[in-house]
């Protein structure tokens, strides 16, 4: 005779349960549970097996209220599936997967494994070949974005995300680019893998273009017709940079070795564009050298 099972204390949950509960708690155990990850535990296979064949019974819905029905009819003498209208007309169990599933589960079922009884989950944890012990699919991995600031990405940082109420620490390498991926092993619920894939958000000051960084420099007007030294912002700090006289608005210049960390270990280059400002507020002294300088461009060019 068949000892009882009781499949609600197995997932942990209360026989009022409901299905988002069932789901949830079967996530944990098994990914708690899964063989490859307990693999100095001989009784993890069996445990893995236990909670599959639970969640199997509970989250189909006509199973598990012929369960709640006749579970405890299941331990008794002369009990028939077929008799109580169940699933005893669903077929038997043939071959190796019947060996997945429980005596209480097969004296309940009839062994009816028929009908789609393998599709409430059970069995796409297990496969079996003709005469050997369960082989174990590989979970599912869970994938996402992650939006990571440009100065993250740059210099690398750990960062800590939430996925399906997971809290989950991620470490972003130097010189992360835009759509990039990392892998967490066995971290996603179930004990597959995390892929996140990366996603730079825009940066008020810093463009990235392949192994280059673009930014705009505003450079006083004066400056730019007399040249001098300007600071340059770069995701690695500000530099100086000397422009030469009679710099137009628009033009681009390089700083070597100041772009994206590259996969050779090198660096790409930054772009500086000027662009030319003039004061907001000006004097009246800034605006009479103004007047000068117009009237002397108004004047006639003697040749």
């Amino acid at each position: 005779m068949a000892a009882y099972k009781d499949y609600y204390d197995t997932l942990g949950v209360p026989r009022g349960a409901s299905a988002k509960e069932v789901r949830t708690a079967y996530r944990k155990l098994a990914a708690k549970h899964h063989p490859d990850r307990n693999p100095n535990d001989k009784g993890a296979e069996e445990r893995f097996k236990e909670i599959g064949e639970a969640y199997a019974v509970l989250n189909d819905d006509e199973k598990r209220a012929f369960y709640d029905r006749y579970g405890s009819e299941a331990t008794q003498p002369g009990f028939s599936p077929g008799g109580a209208g169940g699933f005893g007309r669903a077929g038997g169990v043939t071959g190796a997967q019947g060996g997945d599933f429980s005596d209480f589960f097969q004296t309940l079922f009839g062994g009816g494994v028929g009908g789609g009884f393998g599709q409430g989950g059970f069995s796409t944890q297990f496969s079996t070949g003709p005469a050997a012990s369960p082989r174990f699919a590989q979970p599912r991995p869970l994938e996402a974005e992650l939006r990571v600031e440009l100065s993250d990405a740059f210099h690398g940082a750990t960062k800590t995300i939430s996925l399906e109420g997971k809290r989950l620490e991620v470490t972003l390498p130097q010189g992360s680019r835009d759509g990039s991926r990392l892998r967490l092993r066995g971290q996603a619920p179930g004990g597959g893998d995390v892929l996140l894939t990366l996603r730079l958000a825009p940066d008020a000051r810093f463009r990235v273009d392949g192994d280059d960084v673009r930014v705009v420099v505003e450079v006083a007007d004066y400056t730019a017709v007399l040249g001098g030294v300007v600071r340059v912002p770069t995701l690695g700090g500000d530099v100086e940079m000397t422009l030469p006289p009679n710099t137009h608005a628009g033009r681009a210049f390089r700083l070597r070795g100041r772009g994206w960390s590259r996969k050779d270990g090198g660096r790409g280059d930054q772009f500086a564009e000027v662009r030319i400002t003039t004061p907001e507020n000006p004097s009246e002294a800034q605006m009479e050298l103004y007047r000068q300088l117009e009237a002397l461009n108004r004047e006639p060019v003697v040749t």
